[in-house]
């Protein structure tokens, strides 16, 4: 089933496909989505890449790195909001146990 063809309720009860990279859709519309990334375990490092959707987040829990271009590193730990602009070259690097809400605008599950 692709997320075209899933109902309201699917894409609220955060049934995406395997397939996806999304953990979790928690709600979304036309013009913003929510989901959650739960439990993301340390792991090796992503390559970075840019995404056509801007992204603000909050922390819940774990520690993690924000890789943005030109060198800057944000610390992300419980309790830290950030941002992600649109076309931004960035990576995460999880140190602890890492799981966190973001909100993406459009909706990433759709681009």
């Amino acid at each position: 089933m692709s997320i075209e063809t899933m109902t309201a309720e699917e894409v609220a009860e955060g049934k995406l496909n395997e397939a996806e990279d999304v953990k979790e859709i928690l709600a979304s519309g036309e013009d913003v989505g929510l989901r959650i990334w739960r439990e993301e375990e340390p792991d090796a490092d992503k390559e970075f890449h840019t995404n056509s959707y801007e992204t603000v987040g909050y922390v819940l829990k774990g520690k993690a790195e924000l890789h943005l271009e030109n060198d800057q590193v944000v610390e992300l730990t419980e309790g830290n909001s950030y941002l992600v602009p649109k076309e931004t070259e960035h990576t995460y690097k999880i140190i602890e146990t890492f799981s966190a809400v973001e909100a993406t605008s459009p909706p990433a599950h759709l681009q």
